[in-house]
């Protein structure tokens, strides 16, 4: 085992992989060639998301320079996991995460940090001239991008783009489940991150098989319903919930009022009124509606309260300390 330096680096590569054997030995020379004559200090950590070639055993001999790591999962869980993973061992003050296949360029990354000297929390990459499958890949995901753009409010126009710069603090509250490192800078954003982006190049792929594939979208509309949730109600659950509960109250008693008015004006039992069945059904529903706001609202209080979660993020602060947490 490598010894592990004490000093923090001022950048840290995050590279998750999946069956990249061919393709991690270049990987690590190009990004030796973009990092050393920058200057910086910088770690890679590399994040092997239970690849079944021999990718763990090429990292055992690249980690053998103690600048370059790696964390092995039992098992594939995805590269939202392999990301998360990366992210929690990072130790810079700005985290790169980029593709192990060399479709990203390791000598945009320089670039990518930069850009955030201008004043801003996160860089995102613009892959504009896609070597990818154009009919299966590049206009799913142009329409994937517009529909996220429009749910989440940020108009990024490259969310799948692996290559991003961000400072670490922007990381430190934010939580990756499924296929949401997609939308880290929609977390971002909900945090008060500056984010901008940039063009990057993008290159064919050489070795390995590309593991993104149709089925793939459908579990990104189910993250993106999750995450437009959390964006709009993180924090007021019961206001999402009240709304169709106040539109159940009032179909159901709207159709009340027209069951009374059929029986009293028009002499028609309640019996023979469908209607009235409609309205308890839904004024049921908006009761069960309305208790589920209020059971998500005590879920969200005892999450933010009982871990010390902040219900606001601050820039910086002039002449104040920040308060103690309990």
């Amino acid at each position: 085992m490598s010894a592990v330096s004490q000093d923090p680096p001022f950048l840290s590569v995050v590279v998750p992989v999946y069956n990249e054997e061919e393709s991690l030995a270049p990987m690590h020379a190009a990004l030796l060639a973009a990092l050393e004559p920058w200057g910086k200090p910088f770690e890679v950590i590399y994040v092997d998301d239970g690849s079944r070639d021999g990718s763990f055993e090429v990292l055992r001999q690249l980690c053998s320079d103690p600048r370059f790591k790696a964390v092995r999962f039992r098992r594939n869980f995805g590269q939202t996991a392999a990301m998360a993973a990366g992210f929690e061992h990072a130790r810079g003050e700005v985290i790169c995460p980029i593709d192990a296949d060399l479709q990203n360029d390791p000598t945009d990354i320089p670039k990518l940090v930069a850009k955030l000297d201008e004043g801003f929390d996160l860089v995102a990459g613009i892959r504009e001239k896609r070597q990818d499958k154009a009919l299966t890949v590049v206009i799913p995901s142009r329409i994937a991008n517009k529909i996220i753009a429009r749910v989440t409010g940020v108009a990024l126009k490259d969310n799948g783009c692996t290559l991003k710069a961000f400072r670490a603090e922007v990381l430190h509250d934010v939580r990756l489940y499924g296929e949401a490192h997609r939308f880290i800078a929609a977390f971002a954003a909900m945090a008060g991150a500056r984010i901008t982006q940039m063009p990057v190049q993008h290159h064919a792929r050489r070795w390995g098989q590309s593991k993104y594939n149709l089925s793939k979208t459908f579990r990104v509309v189910l993250d993106l319903i999750t995450v437009r949730f959390l964006l709009a109600y993180a924090t007021k659950p019961t206001y999402f919930f009240g709304r169709f509960a106040f539109g159940c109250f009032g179909l159901g008693s709207a159709s009340l009022l027209w069951t009374l008015f059929n029986k009293f004006a028009m002499g028609i039992f309640v019996k023979d009124q469908p209607l009235f069945l409609v309205g308890i059904f839904f004024l049921l529903s908006g009761l069960h509606l309305l208790l589920f706001g209020l059971l998500a609202e005590l879920n969200m209080r005892t999450y933010y309260e009982s871990q010390g979660k902040p219900t606001y993020f601050v820039r910086e602060r002039l002449n104040v300390v920040a308060p103690a947490r309990v």
